[in-house]
């Protein structure tokens, strides 16, 4: 069983939705009890970094998520829930975030002279690190993936990186090691490559 995270911020039917198309059994909770028992946890998100990190701890569920990595229970992480995994973001300063991954968010407004729109909505090319990336299987050099987001991670480690995506700048749109995986695009709204993505977490997580 899956469980996916709700803290009320996240696209979570679609992300349940796309899950069950691939045969997968899942579990929409915000109990901290559920993780404890669930083969693999999914962080999805869509929202502010402060709002978010506030309902996750006013809920429980922080520490519970945290054990989850540690454990080395498959996880992913989608859009604010990459953001998440890391320290602290420029989009609410002074929050603390999970703190799984050494690093920093940041915005696209915060780079000099950035002249394109934010956020940045739609299709753009995915650009894997890591080819041989268990995610990525089936992914061609040719893939384009869905996002809407108006910041992105500076992990402090960029060996995490699995790939790149290019917008104005060249920034980290996916990360992971080991057991954890986090995207910055929506596998759920990037058709047919975001279900291979999904079925790949899903081999994943019964292996």
């Amino acid at each position: 069983m899956i469980a996916i995270i709700n803290y009320g911020m996240g696209n979570l039917r679609s992300v349940q939705k796309a899950l069950e198309h691939l045969g997968a059994a899942t579990h929409i909770t915000s109990d901290p009890a559920d993780l404890r028992v669930a083969d693999a946890v999914i962080l999805p998100g869509v929202g502010a970094f402060g709002a978010a990190m506030q309902r996750l701890n006013e809920s429980g569920i922080t520490p519970a998520l945290q054990r989850a990595i540690e454990q080395g229970k498959p996880f992913l992480g989608i859009c604010l829930g990459l953001q998440l995994l890391f320290e602290s973001s420029s989009e609410s300063p002074g929050v603390q975030g999970l703190g799984v991954l050494k690093g920093h968010v940041v915005g696209f407004r915060e780079i000099p002279h950035f002249a394109l729109r934010v956020p940045h909505m739609g299709w753009s090319r995915l650009r894997p690190t890591r080819p041989d990336y268990p995610l990525w299987q089936g992914v061609s050099e040719e893939t384009f993936v869905y996002f809407v987001h108006s910041y992105y991670p500076e992990p402090a480690d960029t060996s995490l990186i699995t790939a790149y995506c290019e917008y104005g700048t060249r920034f980290a749109c996916a990360v992971g090691y080991e057991n954890l995986h986090a995207v910055q695009f929506h596998p759920e709204k990037s058709s047919e490559v975001g279900l291979n993505i999904l079925h790949n977490f899903c081999r994943i997580v019964s292996t």
